[in-house]
């Protein structure tokens, strides 16, 4: 089909590019800055300023400012505006089209229901009070208006999403880690939470399913607290989560935005019951341990032995990371996406900025350089890369010649197993300045390279389907 995203540069949008492609979706995104948007959504899905809905199969509408933080006069009216008034251009998009979509996919919040204390809530109970409440019921009211013009109007009134590179994880994982995990207010309060491999799950369905229109909560069945979100983040990570953030603290920071925080939300997902959607995640204690111990995290170690290059016997390596998945799809498929330079934005977080600097497209051979920025913290940095060796459809090797570290050999071998690709990821590396180069390596960054690969893993679980057990490592190489 072709599917056009709106928001698909946010953080549940990334994910959904990845997903789509993998069924074969021509993803058109729409996007306001090219050059930002491209940086982030990898070589594959087309890109365009213009809500080109015309010939369109399905739209999917994904925009929305953030709305949990203070709510100022002009951060209501961006809210406001990015939700309803968006929408509603949207909409008049499709009243103008030729050739209109089959259906509208519009997202929506559980803030819909508003504080429901114990109840539980499916997708009948009314809508609730205050502005979340408010913003929500007209933005579906908004993405109704379609229903007449012709498209199945779907709304889905998604949960707390939790995910490696955005939403709550990425503001709480780390004072988990640090062992100042805390609930919040109460923590008695209900948080309706779904994996994002969920999410991106269910809107597949919701474009290729004409049963899915109207509400459908997107929340995961094993319904939590704030305080067991918080235990099952530190039970995970071997982390104490005895504090508390107390109420008035939280009024003090965020004002009237503190209560869709304390706010509790029983919310169930009958309609995806009734539709026979089965979760990959339906378990708090099973999400976390995917998104903070996944089983595809890589080994980091010293090399028993260093491949031989010139490069390498100049500079050294101390360390090698290694990681091998077994993808299930093709080796052409697999080779191909990892080859263009261009697609290492979906392969990174993006909280470290990638930006890709050589003139695409990138033509992949022995010598051909490749020049981008990362952001290490709140710092830029330059990164240089030069392509060793390249073998299509086996193998190629690319080396840092201008970057942070003293050496970095980054080795990608891939072999068919059937109808399914063993990819191995070996990276020789040295951190510089010498014995504190050390020090550096255990405290940060080899922690930072976990983390990023983890990330890498769980793109690549999207882009091609259930990552299935590695095989032994000496099956693995090539």
């Amino acid at each position: 089909m072709n599917v056009l995203i709106a928001g698909a540069t946010g953080f549940v949008g990334r994910a959904l590019v990845l997903r789509l492609l993998r069924d074969g979706h021509r993803v058109t995104c729409h996007v306001r800055n090219l050059a930002r948007a491209r940086g982030l959504l990898g070589a594959e899905a087309a890109l365009t300023t213009e809500l080109a809905v015309d010939g369109q199969d399905v739209v999917v509408n994904l925009a929305g400012a953030p709305i949990l933080t203070r709510w100022t006069t002009a951060r209501r009216a961006e809210i406001l505006d990015s939700r309803i008034g968006f929408t509603r251009k949207i909409v008049d998009a499709i009243a103008a089209a030729h050739k209109r979509p089959a259906a509208l996919v519009c997202a929506s919040a559980v803030g819909y229901y508003g504080d429901g204390a114990d109840e539980e809530l499916d997708e009948d109970a009314p809508a609730g009070r205050g502005f979340a409440a408010d913003v929500t019921r007209a933005w579906e009211d908004e993405a109704a208006r379609a229903a007449p013009l012709g498209p199945r109007v779907v709304v889905l009134r998604f949960g707390i999403v939790l995910g490696p590179d955005g939403g709550l994880m990425a503001a709480v994982t780390p004072s988990v880690r640090a062992g100042a995990g805390a609930a919040l207010g109460s923590g008695k309060q209900w948080v309706p939470w779904v994996h994002l491999d969920d999410v991106v799950e269910v809107v597949a369905h919701a474009i290729a399913d004409a049963r899915y229109r109207g509400p459908i909560n997107v929340v995961a069945p094993g319904a939590a607290t704030n305080r067991q979100i918080i235990a099952a983040m530190g039970k995970v990570l071997g982390r104490p989560t005895f504090l508390r953030v107390p109420a008035f603290a939280l009024r003090l920071a965020l004002g009237e935005a503190a209560g869709p925080v304390l706010a509790s939300e029983k919310v169930r997902p009958r309609r995806l019951r009734e539709l026979g959607y089965r979760f990959h995640f339906g378990e708090l204690d099973d999400a976390m341990r995917d998104l903070l111990a996944p089983e595809r995290a890589p080994t980091i170690g010293p090399p028993d032995e260093v491949p031989q290059s010139a490069y390498l016997r100049e500079r050294g390596a101390r360390r090698l990371l290694r990681q091998t998945l077994l993808l299930d799809a093709p080796l052409d498929q697999v080779f191909t996406f990892f080859s263009d330079a261009e697609n290492l934005s979906l392969l990174t977080p993006r909280g470290m900025g990638f930006d890709l600097k050589s003139p695409t497209p990138i033509e992949m051979r022995v010598g051909t350089t490749v020049d981008y920025t990362l952001r290490v913290g709140f710092l830029p940095v330059r990164w240089r890369t030069t392509i060793e060796k390249w073998d299509p459809g086996r193998s190629f090797v690319d080396s840092q010649t201008f970057g942070p570290y003293r050496s970095w050999w980054h080795e990608h071998h891939f072999r068919a197993m059937g109808r399914r690709t063993v990819m191995e990821d070996r990276v020789y590396y040295s951190v510089p300045f010498g014995p504190l180069g050390s020090i550096v390596d255990r405290l940060f960054v080899a922690r930072t390279l976990r983390r990023i690969f983890e990330y890498r893993a769980a793109a690549v679980r999207l882009r091609f389907g259930q990552i299935v057990e590695a095989p032994p490592p000496d099956v693995a190489r090539a």
